[in-house]
């Protein structure tokens, strides 16, 4: 593919998508190549609604193709939220830090073997005729107690992968684009771009 608008203003998810798409995509574009980009409210009850919305509502905007994803953290103990409030899960504005603060506090005293969560990803590819496919990655870990490690974004620092012993933010990024939610939906999305060219 010549060329994919990948609608996400979130710079850590930019870059995992450039990575994860290099040699399938020759050019990956960003809502800052488009300024008048309309805001898409992201008010959908599960996380494909809402990455097919914003990927449809920007495809029909540049008359491009459109990748959109939507994800978060759905925690066992919680019932499955923050789920598709991940990002507001301490309030519109709410930066990282809030939201993992907030979730430490609602996981206060809840002992390791309780703490199951698992990350989800669904990513949305549009056209500008209105075909959209979906495709879905999920892994699950443990919600730790103190955050770990420097990289990632958002929840990476609470939360820890058994099979490495690590948590996102510790992972190494090829490592952690291999198993990560949003690189298992990716492989099928690199997969369908593929046979299609």
């Amino acid at each position: 593919m010549k060329e994919l608008l990948v609608a996400s203003g979130n710079k850590g998810k930019l870059r995992e998508f450039g990575e994860l798409l290099r040699g399938v995509v020759d050019t990956i574009l960003s809502p800052a190549d488009f300024p008048d980009l309309p805001d898409v409210v992201e008010d959908g009850a599960t996380f494909e609604e809402n990455a097919i919305k914003k990927a449809l509502s920007a495809a029909r905007c540049t008359g491009r193709p459109v990748l959109a994803d939507d994800s978060g953290l759905c925690v066992d103990y919680l019932g499955g939220r923050p789920g598709v409030y991940s990002a507001r899960f301490a309030g519109e504005g709410a930066t990282d830090a809030d939201n993992n603060a907030l979730l430490l506090r609602e996981l206060a005293g809840v002992p390791a073997e309780k703490r199951g969560a698992a990350f989800h990803c669904v990513i949305a590819l549009c056209l500008p005729d209105g075909t959209c496919r979906t495709f879905d990655g999920a892994l699950a870990g443990v919600i730790l107690e103190t955050p770990r490690g420097e990289g990632g974004f958002g929840y990476d620092p609470l939360f820890m992968v058994p099979e490495y012993g690590q948590t996102f933010s510790e992972l190494p990024m090829e490592i952690k684009n291999a198993i990560s939610h949003r690189g298992r939906a990716m492989q099928m999305l690199k997969e369908a771009l593929t046979q299609s060219r």
